[in-house]
């Protein structure tokens, strides 16, 4: 997950110090209703091609996707182990709910 953590911290300082010609930057410059249009449009195209059994185009629109979600991320102020944290819950609840 260092690779979540250091993509994280680039997506975090392109907010900070807008670059010419980051997409990152440019993502948060359009704002958050932008950032929430390339999430949904990711999520479609996992679908499509999970859908299409594509195993190599999954596995860009995911890393997209997960790219995507980084930024709507840090769009809220919410970290990569916040999400990891709230997983880690749930992991627990459920191992709880199968005792």
């Amino acid at each position: 997950m260092d690779i979540i953590q250091e993509l994280y911290g680039i997506i975090l300082s392109r907010r900070e110090i807008s670059r010419p010609g980051s997409y990152t930057a440019y993502l948060f410059e359009q704002g958050e209703d932008k950032i929430l249009k390339k999430v949904g449009e990711e999520a479609a195209e996992v679908i499509i091609a999970a859908k299409n059994d594509c195993g190599a185009a999954l596995i860009g629109e995911v890393a997209d996707l997960v790219y995507h979600l980084l930024v709507l991320l840090a769009w809220h102020g919410i970290s990569p182990s916040d999400v990891l944290a709230e997983l880690a819950v749930r992991r627990n609840k459920d191992q709880d709910d199968d005792a």
